[in-house]
């Protein structure tokens, strides 16, 4: 297990907001990747429902997760979802995911939200076995989406 420092990002945090979509880049092989607007990536990190943390070694982000804060009508407590979680490859499987999914569970807890959670693909065995083994309890549902504008 290697110990890192987790950080939630906050509105002066820019640049570690952009080393993180960097290892997101990396490690789900986005090819042609163009970096959004850093004024837009800043309006962002000012919003307060959407998160960000960090896994910090040596100085330097090594993995972290993007999540979004959901108001609900059925109760008065939010649901938070977690749009993406990565850790850079030479690094997983040695206790950083975990990590994060701690931090920000224990933060959601703090503040009182209702419930925490993530999608996998079916299809994706290491990450179905991740957040199996973070405690996480999976739910049979499918997925619909509808492309826009292609």
């Amino acid at each position: 297990m290697i110990n890192t420092e987790i950080k939630k990002l906050s509105s002066t945090d820019l640049e570690q907001f952009i080393e993180l979509i960097r290892v997101f880049e990396d490690v789900f092989e986005m090819k042609q990747f163009q970096m959004p607007n850093p004024n837009y990536l800043q309006s962002l990190l000012e919003r307060d429902d959407f998160f960000v943390f960090v896994s910090i070694l040596d100085g330097k982000v090594v993995g972290g997760l993007t999540s979004y804060l959901l108001r609900q009508y059925y109760s008065e407590r939010p649901l938070v979802y977690i749009y993406d979680l990565a850790v850079q490859t030479h690094l997983q499987r040695k206790g950083i995911g975990k990590s994060l999914i701690t931090s920000i569970n224990s933060y959601c807890k703090e503040k009182g939200m209702e419930e925490v959670f993530v999608q996998a693909d079916l299809v994706d065995d290491y990450a179905l076995d991740f957040y199996k083994s973070t405690g996480g309890r999976a739910e049979d549902v499918v997925h619909f989406y509808y492309p826009l504008g292609e």
